[in-house]
């Protein structure tokens, strides 16, 4: 099971940190990557980082704001969100993957609920 959280209401140029909390299974072999989905829009791949946390991979669209990480343990993920527009502003969810780096959503095998960002301009 993931479950994600810190999403919330946040100023243009602002920052979030989300997080990706994993339970019921081990999540230390799966890369572990975040989408988003926007209204009316088709869901996204953001970032993706490996099972030994060491690589990641980023959406050109979010390179150089966002950044990925997962913890010593491996039971969370986090996406650092910077310098927010008002186009971030989506449900963000995480999902685990074997391989990397992944981008198509259909290959993840296991996603959480999803957390909702708003960034207002």
């Amino acid at each position: 099971q993931l479950v994600e959280s810190g999403g919330g209401l946040v100023q243009a140029g602002g920052s979030l940190r989300l997080s990706c909390a994993a339970s019921g299974r081990t999540f230390n072999s799966y890369s572990m990557g975040w989408f988003r989905q926007a209204p009316g829009k088709e869901r996204e791949f953001v970032a993706v980082v490996s099972s030994s946390g060491r690589s990641t991979y980023y959406a050109d669209s979010v390179k150089g704001r966002f950044t990925i990480s997962r913890d010593i343990g491996k039971t969370t993920v986090y996406l650092q969100v910077n310098s927010l527009k008002p186009e971030d502003t989506a449900v963000y969810y995480c999902a685990a993957t074997l391989g990397f780096p992944i981008v198509q959503g259909r290959r993840y095998d296991y996603w959480g609920q999803g957390t909702q960002v708003t960034v207002s301009s």
